[in-house]
Protein backbone atom coordinates (compact mmCIF):
# COMPACT_ATOMS: atom_id res chain seq x y z
CA UNK A 1 0.00 0.00 0.00
CA UNK A 2 0.76 3.22 -0.74
CA UNK A 3 1.32 5.60 2.12
CA UNK A 4 -1.97 7.75 0.83
CA UNK A 5 -3.88 4.48 0.53
CA UNK A 6 -3.04 3.53 3.73
CA UNK A 7 -3.90 6.90 4.94
CA UNK A 8 -7.14 6.89 3.84
CA UNK A 9 -7.52 3.11 4.64
CA UNK A 10 -6.54 3.60 8.18
CA UNK A 11 -9.43 6.90 8.25
CA UNK A 12 -11.97 4.53 6.92
CA UNK A 13 -11.11 2.13 9.68
CA UNK A 14 -11.52 5.08 12.33
CA UNK A 15 -14.64 6.24 10.87
CA UNK A 16 -15.97 2.51 11.17
CA UNK A 17 -15.01 2.27 14.78
CA UNK A 18 -16.39 5.81 14.96
CA UNK A 19 -19.82 4.35 13.69
CA UNK A 20 -19.33 1.44 15.93
CA UNK A 21 -19.81 -0.93 12.72
CA UNK A 22 -18.37 -3.99 13.39
CA UNK A 23 -19.16 -6.49 11.05
CA UNK A 24 -16.86 -4.82 8.15
CA UNK A 25 -13.78 -5.43 10.50
CA UNK A 26 -12.02 -8.22 8.15
CA UNK A 27 -11.54 -5.40 5.65
CA UNK A 28 -9.00 -4.05 8.85
CA UNK A 29 -8.26 -7.07 10.78
CA UNK A 30 -6.13 -10.11 9.46
CA UNK A 31 -8.45 -13.58 11.01
CA UNK A 32 -4.81 -14.19 12.92
CA UNK A 33 -3.24 -10.87 14.70
CA UNK A 34 -0.69 -9.89 17.16
CA UNK A 35 -2.52 -7.78 20.20
CA UNK A 36 -0.45 -6.35 22.62
CA UNK A 37 2.28 -9.11 22.03
CA UNK A 38 0.20 -12.05 22.65
CA UNK A 39 -1.11 -14.04 19.49
CA UNK A 40 -5.09 -13.49 19.25
CA UNK A 41 -8.02 -13.17 16.68
CA UNK A 42 -9.66 -10.86 14.71
CA UNK A 43 -12.72 -12.38 16.38
CA UNK A 44 -10.65 -11.28 20.19
CA UNK A 45 -10.20 -7.81 19.36
CA UNK A 46 -13.82 -7.13 17.76
CA UNK A 47 -15.14 -8.92 21.48
CA UNK A 48 -12.97 -6.27 23.33
CA UNK A 49 -13.86 -3.23 21.07
CA UNK A 50 -17.43 -4.27 20.86
CA UNK A 51 -17.26 -4.70 25.11
CA UNK A 52 -16.02 -1.15 25.14
CA UNK A 53 -18.66 0.22 23.13
CA UNK A 54 -21.31 -1.19 24.97
CA UNK A 55 -20.14 0.46 28.38
CA UNK A 56 -19.10 3.60 26.54
CA UNK A 57 -21.84 3.88 23.85
CA UNK A 58 -20.37 7.78 22.74
CA UNK A 59 -16.85 5.79 22.69
CA UNK A 60 -14.63 8.06 20.13
CA UNK A 61 -11.91 8.29 18.54
CA UNK A 62 -10.05 11.23 17.42
CA UNK A 63 -7.29 11.13 14.93
CA UNK A 64 -4.26 13.54 15.68
CA UNK A 65 -0.99 12.22 14.71
CA UNK A 66 -0.81 9.74 11.54
CA UNK A 67 3.04 8.28 10.35
CA UNK A 68 3.97 5.75 8.25
CA UNK A 69 6.80 3.87 7.93
CA UNK A 70 6.49 1.09 4.98
CA UNK A 71 4.01 -1.43 6.53
CA UNK A 72 4.09 0.49 9.97
CA UNK A 73 1.74 3.07 11.14
CA UNK A 74 1.84 5.15 14.12
CA UNK A 75 -0.69 6.96 15.68
CA UNK A 76 -1.80 9.29 18.58
CA UNK A 77 -5.36 9.47 19.16
CA UNK A 78 -8.01 11.33 21.75
CA UNK A 79 -10.79 8.94 23.18
CA UNK A 80 -13.66 10.41 24.80
CA UNK A 81 -16.58 8.61 25.97
CA UNK A 82 -19.06 8.47 29.02
CA UNK A 83 -19.37 5.06 30.42
CA UNK A 84 -23.22 4.04 31.30
CA UNK A 85 -22.09 0.41 32.33
CA UNK A 86 -19.50 -0.63 34.71
CA UNK A 87 -16.20 -0.63 32.81
CA UNK A 88 -12.98 -1.34 33.79
CA UNK A 89 -14.35 -2.12 37.05
CA UNK A 90 -15.68 1.36 37.74
CA UNK A 91 -19.42 1.65 38.22
CA UNK A 92 -20.77 5.02 35.88
CA UNK A 93 -21.11 8.25 37.70
CA UNK A 94 -21.91 10.11 34.80
CA UNK A 95 -18.24 11.55 34.79
CA UNK A 96 -16.72 11.58 31.57
CA UNK A 97 -13.34 10.81 30.30
CA UNK A 98 -10.85 12.61 27.52
CA UNK A 99 -7.54 10.44 27.32
CA UNK A 100 -4.54 10.23 24.97
CA UNK A 101 -3.47 6.73 22.84
CA UNK A 102 -0.85 5.94 21.30
CA UNK A 103 -0.86 2.87 18.79
CA UNK A 104 1.18 0.97 16.69
CA UNK A 105 0.46 -1.09 13.73
CA UNK A 106 2.06 -3.23 11.23
CA UNK A 107 -0.16 -4.26 8.18
CA UNK A 108 0.32 -7.30 5.78
CA UNK A 109 -2.18 -7.97 2.68
CA UNK A 110 -4.15 -4.71 3.08
CA UNK A 111 -5.05 -5.86 6.52
CA UNK A 112 -3.77 -5.34 10.45
CA UNK A 113 -1.20 -8.18 11.56
CA UNK A 114 -0.18 -6.68 14.58
CA UNK A 115 -2.06 -3.92 17.21
CA UNK A 116 -0.29 -2.62 20.16
CA UNK A 117 -2.16 0.49 22.08
CA UNK A 118 -1.12 1.89 25.32
CA UNK A 119 -3.07 4.48 27.35
CA UNK A 120 -2.35 6.19 30.57
CA UNK A 121 -5.19 4.12 32.59
CA UNK A 122 -4.23 5.70 35.83
CA UNK A 123 -5.43 8.89 34.25
CA UNK A 124 -8.48 7.47 32.51
CA UNK A 125 -9.85 5.52 35.89
CA UNK A 126 -9.07 9.04 38.01
CA UNK A 127 -11.23 10.77 34.99
CA UNK A 128 -14.38 8.12 35.98
CA UNK A 129 -13.88 8.06 39.63
CA UNK A 130 -13.41 11.95 40.01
Amino acid sequence: MTEDHLRSWYLRYIAALNAHKFDGMGEFINDQVLLNGEPGTRDDVLAVQKQDVEAVPDLHWEVKELLFDRDRLAVRVINTGTPVKEWLGVPPSGASFEIVEYAIYQVSDGRFVQMTALHDSAELLRQLTA
